[in-house]
């Protein structure tokens, strides 16, 4: 865990609700799909945990939803604003289970973390496909830089109106997969949980304190006790979850 500042590049919509923040400075606690930053909010005493979407030597991308005060007033800062930012917290994705055909599931603001998953995968001559779950076209972001990657992309719509009608889950039964990976909101993962025919990983979206354990105040439990969603987490794997 590093903390430092970051310099703001771009914080620009994707949907009425979703943008895209682009930060440069120091990303090199950064190492793995599934990790997450910690931003310092003006005027409020927690930090707000949002995924990396993508990072490389210079710059970290996490795409947020603005759900409330810190992440209104987050979205108000203009390129060139600095901002205080924990790099490097939980523990990613681990890739050397995936197999060679891996499915990677992401609903709603649960996405992001696909995305950085699915860059590795590739690098790592696997062949990903992803699905990607919202309720509405209205809703639908960066289903283009998924393609772009070359790979299978399926975007559901819970109403049709764009995509696959129904649920990730839908779209999960008709396919063949040696593993799968998912972010996403508990009721998507009690679904998949009841479908999935693999071994697999989740990464929760939880409410956090201080985004580095000492709080204990995100955990899960497990067959190996509780564990911090933040520290132990935020992925943890199928088998070990007790639902």
């Amino acid at each position: 865990m590093k903390q430092s500042f970051f310099t703001i590049k771009q914080n620009d919509f994707l949907t009425d609700n979703v943008k895209k923040l682009v930060l440069v400075g120091d990303t090199s606690e950064i190492t793995t799909p599934g990790q997450f930053i910690n931003i310092k909010i003006d005027g409020l005493y927690l930090r707000r945990p949002i995924s990396v979407y993508d990072w490389d030597y210079f710059s970290v991308t996490v795409i947020y939803k603005i759900v409330g005060e810190g992440t209104e007033i987050l979205s108000q800062k203009k390129s060139g604003d600095k901002l205080d930012v924990l790099t490097g917290l939980g523990n990613g994705y681990d890739t050397s289970k995936s197999g060679n055909f891996p499915l990677l599931i992401g609903g709603g603001v649960g996405i992001p973390p696909m995305y950085g998953l699915c860059r590795k995968l590739i690098k790592e001559n696997k062949n990903p496909t992803v699905i990607l779950g919202f309720n509405t076209k209205d809703e639908v972001f960066c289903e283009k830089d998924f393609r772009d990657l070359g790979v299978n992309v399926i975007v559901t719509t819970v109403d049709g109106s764009y995509g696959e009608k129904g649920f990730v889950t839908d779209q999960m039964m008709k396919l063949e997969y040696s593993y799968f990976f998912t972010c996403g909101p508990m009721p998507m993962f009690n679904a998949i949980e009841k479908v999935a025919l693999t071994s697999g990983q989740y990464s929760f979206e939880e409410r956090m304190g201080c985004g580095f354990g000492a709080c204990v105040g995100c955990t899960c439990k497990t067959k190996y006790g509780n564990k911090r969603i933040c520290k132990d987490g935020p992925v943890l794997e199928r088998e070990e979850i007790i639902w």
